[in-house]
């Protein structure tokens, strides 16, 4: 997710590349991504990284938070971020004994990179100007939602780890077109421009799922009969019982 990210703002154009330094023990991810971004700066030195910065925003699995944040100081003024899912604002303040530190949870999705991200934030101490700063640069990779720190779990199913849900609709559906005939490489296409149609319906319409699919379902046609099948393998209660189970892994 950090080289996601980190494609992201520097394919922005609100942060230039030269001022995103990214920090991986990794070489081979810092070379890629030098290689795409030439501007961008690389170090192994989480120290080094964090030096002077505004935003420090740390894209590490949930146990390794606490660990990195130990070998680093932040300047006064930073922003401390996080992308850790189970971490909360409260938590990353104990981790570092600054109950007063300025703290900002993102969770993205991986269409970040793509600028295609549903970016959900909430946090402690933000005052209204970094909000809006934080809302313009999250906006250049996507779309943005503050809420309330007690609903990002229910969030995070929705966005974060709906996607993978997404991606697996449409390997499921590439896999029928094959079945049916169709190459891989128009299947997926297929599927996919499919997909993000329908989306585009339900963002930039006063509509419902439940109407759309109406305009589809011809009395008698090819796609109720599809619809019917959905339902009779429990399509809907699978997609439900995913996302709970995301919420509350």
């Amino acid at each position: 997710m950090g080289g996601a990210i980190a494609r992201g703002m520097a394919k922005g154009t609100i942060l230039p590349a030269d001022n995103i330094t990214v920090s991986n023990p990794s070489q081979g991810k810092l070379d890629k991504l030098k290689a795409e971004f030439p501007s961008l700066h690389i170090t192994h030195s989480n120290q080094q990284a964090v030096k002077e910065a505004d935003l420090v925003l740390l894209a590490v699995k949930p146990w390794l938070i606490e660990p990195v944040l130990k070998e680093i100081t932040l300047s006064e003024h930073a922003i401390l971020a996080s992308v850790a899912a189970g971490i909360s604002c409260e938590d990353l303040a104990k981790f570092i004994n600054q109950p007063e530190r300025t703290i900002l949870r993102i969770i993205p999705n991986t269409a970040i990179s793509e600028l295609q991200s549903m970016t959900i934030l909430t946090g402690h101490h933000l005052t209204e100007e970094q909000r809006h700063g934080i809302t313009e640069i999250f906006n250049e990779m996507g779309t943005t939602l503050w809420l309330p720190e007690e609903k990002i779990s229910a969030a995070t199913a929705l966005a974060s780890c709906g996607i993978a849900y997404v991606f697996k609709y449409l390997q499921a559906a590439m896999q029928a077109g094959i079945e049916m005939g169709i190459y891989p490489q128009d299947a997926i296409r297929l599927a996919a421009q499919s997909a993000k149609g329908a989306a585009e319906i339900l963002l930039n319409n006063d509509t419902h799922p439940s109407l759309e699919i109406d305009k589809v379902c011809t009395p008698g046609g090819l796609t109720i009969k599809g619809i019917n099948e959905l339902d009779h393998a429990g399509f809907s209660s699978a997609i439900i019982k995913a996302m709970k189970a995301s919420q509350h892994a």
